[in-house]
């Protein structure tokens, strides 16, 4: 399988018709401004780094792709379509927001070889999306996702994790709903950071943002959504970089570098629990399949979700077996003799 890599060109803020309360892109994406000529120098950069033979996608992030200067967005199209033509990338995407979407946008996304669309969802219940000022409702949500997949493209969902107002109920209501209709998802816990409306929530004590343990609970239960849908999973928390925690930037909540590996573990862990429940009589040896590449994911960091079922269950002995046969996310378990 080829090695997949992006070249993310970030787009910071650029397009988008509102402040929500959490966010900074300028923050989150490490990039203050953006200067369009800058675009052929960064890909011609990335693309010096990259093994010959690896699958190349262009990536805009950061912004409301669709919803910048139309004339930007189109000099930025032909600047992907002619690394397309020449054959060194290998496909196109951007992120967007619902209410940004609508045929006419979408066929001159096509006609430049864009074949993955990005929106950022968030939530599907719309007192979370209002009281986090996103701007729009998950009625216009539907209908953007109903035009992507109408039009054969590639659709990514992101969803964001303990909003203003949200519940663990609600964050499951979005999974089911991107599972359902996406190919693709990203996770992200909400963090707060300076000179947001979120950060004078919290100044206000209106806003208290996860904990990290809270984080990975919540976040762990809709990853398990999308790993059991098939969904593929891009990423879990937002990039780490030294923004996310510097004490000019970041204000409070479940920031951690290792998010994702956290997250995966503990899906992992509630996934191995409820298989060895199941069994007619728990031993305290079990053996374990995994796919490849897989067994830190279930044991843990330091060995956390081993004294777990060890405390809880009395499991003394866990053998980890990585398999080929096993798929992503996927385990099978046996029992051993009593020791």
């Amino acid at each position: 399988m080829k090695r997949h890599i992006n070249v993310p060109i970030f787009i910071p803020h650029l397009g988008c018709p509102n402040d929500c309360v959490f966010c900074n892109q300028r923050i989150i994406s490490g990039t203050q401004s953006f200067v369009a000529d800058s675009v052929i120098p960064i890909i011609e950069e990335s693309l010096k780094t990259v093994d010959e033979g690896a699958e190349i996608e262009l990536a805009f992030f950061g912004g409301s792709f669709t919803g910048i200067d139309q004339e930007l967005m189109e000099k930025l199209l032909i600047i992907g379509n002619s690394y397309l033509k020449q054959g060194r990338i290998s496909s196109i995407r951007c992120s967007t927001r619902p209410d940004y979407i609508n045929d006419e946008i979408l066929s001159k996304l096509i006609d430049y070889g864009v074949v993955t669309v990005e929106l950022g969802i968030q939530s599907m219940n719309d007192s979370v999306l209002e009281a986090s000022k996103r701007g729009h409702t998950s009625e216009e949500t539907r209908a953007a996702v109903k035009l992507i997949k109408a039009r054969g493209l590639n659709l990514g969902g992101q969803m964001m994790i303990g909003l203003p107002g949200a519940t663990s109920s609600d964050e499951i209501e979005c999974a089911e709903f991107i599972a359902s209709s996406c190919d693709e998802a990203r996770i992200y816990p909400t963090l707060v950071f300076k000179g947001t409306e979120l950060a004078s929530f919290c100044d206000r004590g209106e806003y208290a943002p996860l904990s990290l343990d809270e984080a990975i609970e919540r976040s762990a239960a809709v990853f398990r959504i999308f790993a059991e849908s098939g969904v593929k999973i891009l990423r879990i928390g937002l990039c780490d970089s030294e923004n996310l925690h510097s004490d000019e930037t970041y204000y409070a909540g479940p920031n951690h570098a290792a998010m994702g590996e956290l997250v995966v573990s503990e899906y992992y862990y509630l996934k191995l629990k409820e298989a060895i429940k199941k069994q007619k009589k728990v031993n305290n040896s079990i053996s374990v399949k995994v796919a490849v590449g897989h067994t830190s994911k279930l044991i843990g960091q330091h060995r956390k979700n081993k004294i777990r079922l060890r405390s809880e269950l009395g499991i003394n002995r866990i053998r980890v077996v990585e398999s080929q046969d096993i798929p992503e996310y996927s385990l099978a378990l046996e029992a051993e003799e009593r020791t």
